[in-house]
This record gives structure tokens, C-alpha cells and sequence, in this order.
């Protein structure tokens, strides 16, 4: 049986909507306006598939999302709305059912307090720290969703994780180089 167009566009929903859905819930702190946009984003590459260049499906996806996102802040920031992180989780999704409380709770706490160091920080490096930690993108995928050079990526990317560190140090936190902490 042939594939449809409408199979293979179903196949991209089924597997970039969820990882979209969190990547643009970072950016907005909202669930609705992150489903929102998830729409948008799938709504406007569907608009545009004529002018898809052939590269990643997952690039540019996500590119369109960052687009859509910078598009809806845009409109939003004129009536003086920019939320971020500004109701996430202070659930226990991301607290193991297995093991020691304890661990899960301090997890649980770290994790807190990377997400409010990242709340401090300006949108472009959010954006890179999330894309390149959290959705393990490549350097060069990195710099086809952002529309940036390779080495703009490496010097943003080095700058972002410079200011967070800065931010930790100033806050009193030391996370250990390597260490991964879901805000999720």
C-alpha cells in the first residue's frame, strides 16, 4: 500500500509533537500557548511544504516553531505579557517512583534550581541551552534551527553556558560538570 501525503504528514505529528510541545512549553511557561503554538507551527509548515529545502524535518520544524514562538512574543510583548517557566512543575513528574525519596526530592530541588537560574537568562541562550541539553541537537542542527552560523552556535552556545554558570556561582549553587537535571 502507498504512503499518502497525509500518512507521512501524520507520522511527523506523531513524532515531533511532544518533543515540540516541550520545547516551546520552556519558552512560553504555559501549556495552552505551548499547544497553541504546536498547532501554529505544524499549521505553517504544512502552509509551506514548497518551500522545504530537504533538510532535517526535525530542523526545521523547529525552526518554524522558534519562528511561530518569536512571532507570538512579539505580538504579546506590546501588551507587556512575557511568561516564562512561570507555572512549570512544581509537580513530582520528573521524581523516580523507584529508589530513595530522598534522591527524589533532591532531584526534585536541584532541578528547581536550574530552571530558576535559566529563567535568568536572555531568550537566545535559554533557547541554545534547551535545543542542545535537553533535545540533544547537534551543532549543526543547532545552527539550522537558529539561522546562525556554526561558529556563532559554539560562541553562543560557550557564552550561554558561561552566564549560567556565572549565575550559579553568584546564587551560591555548584552543579558538577555533566550533571543533568530535568525542568521538565
Amino acid at each position: 500500500m502507498k504512503k499518502t501525503r497525509h500518512d507521512e504528514l501524520e507520522a511527523v505529528y506523531l513524532a515531533f509533537a511532544k518533543p515540540l510541545y516541550f520545547y516551546l512549553l520552556k519558552l512560553t511557561g504555559s501549556d495552552i500557548m505551548a499547544e497553541e503554538l504546536v498547532q501554529e507551527t505544524f499549521y505553517r509548515a504544512t502552509l509551506s511544504l514548497d518551500l522545504y529545502e530537504g533538510r532535517q524535518v526535525k530542523t526545521w520544524l523547529f525552526k518554524v516553531a522558534r519562528n511561530a514562538y518569536m512571532d507570538e512574543w512579539r505580538k504579546r510583548r506590546r501588551w507587556g505579557w512575557i511568561p516564562f517557566y512561570n507555572h512549570l512543575s512544581n509537580s513530582t513528574d520528573f521524581i523516580s517512583p523507584y529508589g530513595v525519596p530522598e534522591d527524589g526530592l533532591l532531584v526534585k530541588e536541584v532541578a528547581d534550581e536550574v530552571k530558576n537560574i535559566l529563567e535568568l537568562l536572555p531568550e537566545n541562550y535559554r533557547t541554545i541551552l534547551y535545543l542542545r541539553e535537553y533535545e540533544q541537537f547537534t551543532y549543526e542542527e543547532l545552527a539550522k534551527t537558529l539561522d546562525i552560523s556554526l561558529d556563532q552556535v559554539k560562541v553562543n552556545l560557550y557564552r550561554a553556558r558561561q552566564r549560567f554558570k556565572q549565575l550559579a556561582e553568584k546564587l551560591g549553587k555548584d552543579f558538577e560538570r555533566g550533571d543533568r537535571y530535568d525542568v521538565e
